[in-house]
């Protein structure tokens, strides 16, 4: 019988409890961008573990909410698509703030034998901490794990305990693969997260890019905004915004590649239809 076990992993919860952070610690490597602006994650982003004990396929998911667009409840279902198509959910919570309406929503939902993880734990007190491991008790989950994502500490026993659960299975993904989104998709991601670290407010949700050629070392990336204030602020006094944008993410590119950044204003595109299916939401 084969010891090699395999399956999938969902992480789940509310906006900016560290999901996408949690899954980068966990494959070691950049797969997911990160930004401390709520809904950041917008699609589902597989992060791939591969061990010699097995491979695990992790999902990143978009954190639920309560919706405002289009845009909003499509994200909410590919959140709630992830709770019911894995193996394991991992359902997130943060450390640092009080169990409330968005966490038990979440939880909820969540199957029982789901993993209840405390992320965060780097920034409060150990009693603090045992406080929202029990609060969190009433939701009788089959586990509760305290993690700090951004240090590490926790993540090889939550890891561990996914090992342990998995049955044995195949290998989905060639030992290599770290993430199943493409080139030009992480590349237009690489760009919204630069916007989300340099722009405020209302305008990070937006915000959305796609990569419309690829002649490598060409790239063009469009970037898509609501309102013509909003591409001014974009492209900044100059130019400069846009222009450390570009060279944010050419630094987490290859050498030699040629990106050309162009900002579209398209009115009201979290609410239509036909604009999220061509970005992909």
């Amino acid at each position: 019988m084969s010891s090699f076990k395999s399956g999938f992993v969902s992480i789940v919860g509310r906006p900016n409890v560290g999901k996408s952070t949690l899954l980068n610690s966990i494959v070691g490597q950049k797969v997911s961008i990160v930004s401390d602006k709520p809904s950041t994650t917008r699609t589902q982003v597989r992060g791939i573990l591969t061990e010699k004990r097995g491979q695990i396929v992790f999902v990143d998911t978009p954190g639920i909410h309560k919706p405002k667009s289009l845009l909003g409840q499509r994200l909410n279902d590919a959140a709630n698509q992830a709770i019911e198509d894995v193996d394991i959910v991992i359902v997130l919570t943060d450390a640092s703030q009080e169990v409330g309406k968005g966490d038990s929503f979440v939880l909820a939902r969540a199957p029982k034998n789901a993993i209840v993880v405390v992320n965060k734990c780097d920034l409060v007190p150990r009693e603090k901490i045992l406080a929202q491991l029990s609060a969190l008790s009433k939701f009788d989950k089959s586990s509760y794990f305290p993690v700090s994502a951004k240090t590490g500490d926790g993540v090889n026993e939550l890891v561990d305990e996914l090992f342990n659960r998995l049955s044995p299975g195949p290998m989905y993904y060639p030992p290599e693969t770290l993430t199943d989104i493409s080139d030009a998709d992480w590349v237009a991601e690489l760009v919204r997260e630069q916007l989300l670290t340099l722009t405020r407010e209302e305008l990070p949700h937006s915000i959305a890019c796609k990569v419309t050629e690829w002649e490598w070392p060409r790239i063009r990336c469009e970037i898509y905004v609501e309102r013509s204030s909003q591409k001014a602020i974009v492209i900044g006094k100059g130019g400069l915004i846009l222009k450390e944008v570009g060279s944010k993410v050419r630094e987490q590119l290859p050498p030699g590649a040629f990106l050309e950044l162009f900002v579209k204003v398209n009115p009201h595109w979290q609410s239509k239809a036909h604009s999220l299916e061509r970005l992909g939401y």
